[in-house]
């Protein structure tokens, strides 16, 4: 008897330090894009006490399958990589709990969409041009949406069903077209436009500029590209901004330690480090973009502003599979 008590207290000593470990540590899912540097893991660390753990299983759609899946037994207590165009999801699904940081800067007031959610970070997905190419060939470039049809042979854009940006851009001219949307897309389509499957093929497999020696002057990326890739630019007017966002998980066993995590992800440090470390732009207006940045990759004043709750994501997607 007296070893099967020793026995006992021993298991609940155990279970005891096993909840106190989980309760010292922060999970949180994030897309494969995220990036923190040692120095401001170990800072957060210090600040909040809490250890950090992240999963990143894919991009943000794969995000929002996770929560979705893990709904009744979270994996994660926060995620980081909730865009624009799956926020509809999210707040649909019921996935996170109300919170919205109170560091939030003034600039980023404008971006909340919901109570539950942070925005982070935010980006313009465009259509990039290889301005050498136009240059040799003497050609007058486009500017706006409207012109790409015009020039659609000359265009890759990236399939919609499989790319974070192929939808965004789907997005934007659905906001833009209304319900011309799908008569505008199938000009761009029998004009010649090219669909790749992955943004990186669309950049550097089939896009003239950058590293790429593809047969397409423009192409489907971000207004970063830009800074990395010398004689290209973008286009502003075909712009769409793009915000990604931070939460806490609904039923986390560690909400605290989430908020934390949000809170520290909107510091002078880490939105400093942003463009660096995720080629995305801080919500923060008061950071300092980096000089390339500033020369030829600011975020577009004339961004087409897409709002989540009037589309709907399936039906978009199955009407231009339709279209194909």
């Amino acid at each position: 008897m007296k070893k099967l008590m020793a026995s006992l207290a021993v298991v609940a000593f155990l279970g005891a330090c096993g909840s106190a470990d989980e309760e010292q540590t922060v999970t949180i899912l994030t897309h494969d894009s995220f990036v923190l540097s040692e120095d401001q893991i170990a800072a957060f660390e210090e600040e909040s006490g809490y250890t950090l753990r992240t999963i990143a299983p894919g991009d943000g759609g794969v995000l929002v399958n996770q929560l979705i899946l893990n709904r009744d037994n979270p994996q994660a207590d926060g995620v980081f990589g909730i865009d624009t165009f799956i926020v509809r999801t999210v707040l649909d699904e019921g996935l996170l709990a109300p919170y919205t940081s109170p560091l939030l800067p003034e600039s980023a007031a404008d971006l909340v969409v919901d109570e539950s959610l942070t925005p982070i970070d935010q980006g313009d997905v465009c259509i990039n041009i290889d301005t050498a190419w136009f240059e040799d060939e003497g050609m007058t470039p486009p500017v706006t949406l409207d012109d790409l049809t015009e020039y659609a042979s000359l265009l890759a854009v990236i399939d919609p069903e499989t790319s974070s940006p192929g939808y965004a851009f789907l997005a934007a001219t659905a906001t833009a077209y209304g319900d011309e949307w799908e008569e505008y897309w199938a000009g761009l389509l029998e004009g010649g436009a090219r669909v790749s499957s992955g943004w990186s093929d669309a950049y550097y497999a089939d896009f003239s500029g950058a590293d790429g020696n593809g047969p397409y002057p423009l192409v489907l990326s971000y207004s970063s590209s830009p800074a990395a890739a010398e004689g290209t630019s973008y286009l502003p007017d075909t712009c769409v901004r793009q915000v990604e966002y931070a939460g806490v998980v609904e039923n986390a066993a560690n909400p605290e330690g989430a908020q934390a995590f949000i809170d520290f992800m909107l510091s002078d440090d880490v939105q400093s480090t942003i463009p660096e470390n995720m080629y995305m732009y801080p919500v923060n207006d008061e950071v300092e973009l980096p000089d390339a940045w500033q020369q030829v990759a600011e975020l577009s004043d004339a961004a087409i502003r897409v709002d989540p709750s009037q589309l709907d994501r399936r039906d978009l997607l199955e009407r231009f599979a339709q279209l194909r």
